[in-house]
């Protein structure tokens, strides 16, 4: 790991452990992002935090609306959780909380 990814980690965690404890529908778990996913976060100034905030408070991004309703009976049920939001060059980043809750991965979709 580079000192550049490094820092882009220690941040992800710092911002999301904020977003977190702003009470969201269910726990983030153990934080994790792909090389990929937080170079795309860096060249384009996209904020880990604000992505983090947005997917543990249910709103799901550019999901069509089944997706999005099956997010919404995930978080009552506890299966898998997925975002996807767009970066501003347009790339997609994905957000996936596992369905025990354990750990949430940032990542490209190229990535999974």
């Amino acid at each position: 790991m580079t000192d550049a990814q490094r820092e882009a980690m220690t941040r992800m965690f710092r911002e999301a452990k904020a977003a977190e404890r702003q009470e969201g529908l269910f726990p983030l778990g153990r934080l994790t992002a792909t090389p990929a996913a937080l170079a795309a976060l860096r060249d384009t100034g996209g904020d880990i935090g604000g992505l983090l905030w947005q997917h543990s408070h249910g709103d799901w991004g550019v999901l069509g609306g089944e997706d999005w309703d099956a997010n919404d009976v995930a978080v009552k049920t506890g299966g898998r959780i997925l975002s996807s939001y767009s970066l501003k060059d347009g790339e997609k980043v994905w957000v996936i909380t596992e369905a025990d809750r354990s750990s949430t991965c940032v990542l490209l979709p190229d990535d999974y």
